[in-house]
């Protein structure tokens, strides 16, 4: 039977490791033991977790791949996503250490120096790009004022993370009909609403189009943005050669009307879909996602 390495990441016990290591170690042992921990976790192939990313970093590189080759890049991403999450714990404590990694764009400054509500809202759709959650964790104390849609009812690990961030005063809301209705109203009222798009979800009503393939990811931002007549951002994060972790936006998107409700939903999801696929084009990488977005495709990877 494969091991389910993602049930033991997000439990309450991993998280509570990761977190003391994250703390206790100096960088570099740090980094050393993430990588030491990625060439570990790639021995389990037939785990879901590395299914997963093979499947989707062979998607995202145009289904080109070979077995050898994507072998290199799956290994990669593994390092990249296990060096994030170290420091994700290693500076969550130290935000004066953070502010000197991180590099804003425009837009992303004048979030930071927006009131959380203004003349008009806007949906910012996060990709899962490098360390999103640590970038969005210094932003949300440093200025910025989302409500944070996250995933629904969150239990072990995915709790202890929940409780810890909502300690720093971030405004967050696990996924429901009800916080869609809260979003809806808080949008309506000038506010800002950031929800992740890239995350797969169970039996999806529409399937957008992604890197060439219908995924199943989730609709309700851009609902959202249609039905509060507001515009999209999409924002990721991306670790440059300066070993600095750059805040990449898109411009502000605006929604398409179409008769039919399904088709509109659809056709906005792509638009911006379009920019997140330019963003992870950019450091495939850094894309870390362990969640088969092309579940289809789990038996087609070579290898």
């Amino acid at each position: 039977m494969a091991i389910n390495l993602q049930q033991i990441f997000n439990s309450s016990f991993g998280v509570d490791l990761v977190s003391t290591l994250g703390r206790a170690l100096p960088l570099r042992l740090g980094h050393s033991i993430a990588d030491f921990v990625a060439e570990r976790i790639l021995a389990f192939q037939d785990s879901e977790l590395i299914r997963a990313v093979r499947a989707n970093q062979w998607v995202i590189r145009g289904e080109l791949l070979e077995k050898e080759a994507l072998d290199r890049v799956v290994a990669e991403t593994l390092r990249h996503s296990a060096r994030s999450l170290f420091d994700l714990y290693h500076y969550i404590k130290l935000p004066e250490v953070v502010r000197d990694l991180i590099v804003l764009d425009s837009t992303a400054l004048q979030l930071t120096r927006r009131g959380e509500f203004s003349d008009r809202g806007l949906v910012v759709a996060g990709v899962h790009l490098s360390n999103f959650d640590l970038v969005l964790q210094w932003l949300c104390t440093h200025g910025m004022k989302p409500l944070v849609l996250t995933l629904p009812d969150p239990q072990g690990g995915r709790r202890k993370e929940f409780e810890s961030r909502k300690k720093t005063g971030m405004n967050l809301v696990p996924a429901s009909l009800g916080a869609l209705r809260h979003s809806l109203k808080h949008l309506q009222q000038g506010g800002v609403v950031l929800t992740g798009i890239d995350r797969p979800i169970p039996n999806p009503g529409i399937r957008p189009v992604f890197f060439g393939r219908p995924a199943a990811l989730p609709t309700h931002h851009i609902f959202l943005a249609i039905k509060a007549r507001v515009p999209v951002v999409v924002m990721a994060i991306n670790m440059q050669l300066d070993g600095k972790y750059h805040i990449l936006t898109s411009n502000f998107v605006e929604m398409d009307s179409h008769p039919d409700r399904e088709m509109e939903v659809a056709l906005n999801s792509e638009k911006v879909l379009n920019m997140a696929e330019d963003f992870i084009r950019k450091a495939p990488q850094q894309w870390a996602m362990s969640l088969p977005v092309w579940p289809e495709t789990l038996d087609l990877v070579p290898g």
